[in-house]
């Protein structure tokens, strides 16, 4: 290699960091309404075209570690729906790392397409090739991050969204000897799993804690576990709004803490506060989201909303939602192919959500027939029962006691120690 050649390579390496750092530089946030003066971490917002032709681009925001983020691993978060903000249910929630949240797929949060009929045709695969799309071209603008170990996390409908947008990037780094993302795997929380069994194990829950009749329990089983669970059939539809009225006034993400306004409900809803409970879980943390993220000010300090989006910022996209296009019954045969790979994979359920249970994700994972490494034990912090985890070959499981649908909201110094270990590849404490 000549010495011209050499000084062109160095040339266009010179001025592709260059440009990635004016990116960096135009996303970072410098300050936001309500923060305080002395944050001393980094954190950058803004805005990747995924699809130039139909104008789609997501919204992220990056949070780096307050100590040493040059020397820590990325982690992706992405919330489900599907449909619901990883702002809204990640970052405003239950953040408790360094962490990459993504608003996906578009038309979701402040992520927008171009192209109004993306918002009625969008699905699990859609969403995958966008986020994966996405990455490639944050990596671009965060060279620094490249080849740093690389996670995925994710929770709810993300039980969808984080396999299938892992199998993706395997896949496709299937030959590179320097690939573009150095994944290493992914952690799935509450997450939606396999219809069949998810069926089973949430009906399950409901009646064993006593949420429903024995009669409500059996209509619901001859009625739905045979469906799809994003296309019920009206009989299963019928059973599901009987349960609902049995349940009555509680918060089915959490089926132990007030519901934020009386607003109980199957549906993600708003949820009442504990005054008298030191940082306590706060059910009303949806609709401080909602107030915070719609003023104008935050907006323009996160770089957002800058094509004027007609409709206001919502945790959750009904219209997306209802219009969901794709959605495989199971994901136990990715979670097969990815386990066979060689991935670190790891899954935890918070026990009082009765929407995703710990016995619906129980039912999946022993539908998977691995075999056991470390049998069921209790992990302890600080010698209470934190929860309890088994091993298998190929994955681990973690309950998180007294948790509902989002782990690190209602348990923020467990859902530390469960991140830690599963960063670190290390068993949760037995002791």
């Amino acid at each position: 290699m000549g010495s011209l050649t050499v000084i062109t390579l160095l040339g266009c390496w010179f001025l592709f960091f260059s440009v990635s750092l004016a990116n960096q530089y135009t996303d970072r946030v410098w300050y936001l309404p309500g923060q305080p003066e002395n944050v001393n971490f980094a954190h950058y917002s803004g805005y990747v075209t995924v699809n130039k032709s139909a104008g789609r681009a997501l919204f992220y925001w990056l949070t780096e570690s307050l100590t040493k983020p040059e020397s820590k691993p990325l982690v992706l978060w992405l919330n489900g729906g599907p449909g619901c903000s990883s702002i809204a249910y990640g970052a405003a929630e239950e953040i408790v790392a360094n962490l990459l949240f993504l608003e996906s797929p578009a038309g979701v949060g402040f992520s927008y397409s171009n192209t109004s009929s993306d918002l009625y045709t969008v699905g699990d695969k859609r969403t995958a090739e966008d986020a994966y799309a996405f990455l490639v071209k944050w990596f671009d603008r965060f060279p620094q991050y490249k080849y740093r170990e690389f996670y995925i996390a994710g929770e709810s409908y993300a039980g969808h969204y984080v396999p299938q947008l892992s199998q993706l990037i395997h896949q496709r780094n299937k030959g590179n000897s320097k690939p573009v993302m150095n994944f290493k795997g992914f952690m799935v929380g509450n997450g939606v799993t396999d219809d069949y069994h998810d069926y089973i194990g949430t009906f399950e829950y409901w009646w064993t804690h006593g949420l429903i009749s024995d009669s409500t329990y059996k209509s619901l089983r001859d009625a739905c576990e045979s469906g799809s669970s994003e296309h019920p059939s009206i009989m299963c539809n019928n059973a599901f709004d009987k349960a609902q009225q049995e349940f009555g006034n509680i918060d089915p993400y959490s089926i132990y803490t007030r519901p934020c306004n009386n607003t109980g409900s199957l549906k993600r809803n708003l949820r009442g506060r504990y005054p008298w409970m030191s940082r306590a879980y706060d059910p009303c943390t949806e609709r401080y989201a909602n107030e915070y993220f719609n003023q104008p000010e935050v907006q323009k300090a996160l770089h957002a909303n800058v094509t004027g989006i007609p409709y206001p910022w919502s945790t959750c996209s009904d219209l997306v939602g209802n219009y969901w296009a794709d959605s495989p019954v199971s994901m136990l045969p990715i979670y097969k192919e990815l386990i066979a790979a060689g991935l670190k994979i790891w899954v935890y359920s918070g026990d009082t959500d009765a929407v995703v249970p710990v016995t619906a994700t129980r039912y999946s994972l022993d539908a998977l027939k691995l075999p056991t490494l470390t049998n069921w034990y209790p992990w302890y912090d600080k010698g209470r029962v934190g929860g309890w985890s088994q091993i298998y070959k190929g994955l681990t499981f973690v309950t998180v006691t007294g948790a509902g649908h989002e782990v690190p909201l209602h348990r923020p110094r467990e859902a530390f120690i469960l991140f830690s270990h599963f960063l670190n590849n290390k068993p949760m404490p037995n002791s």
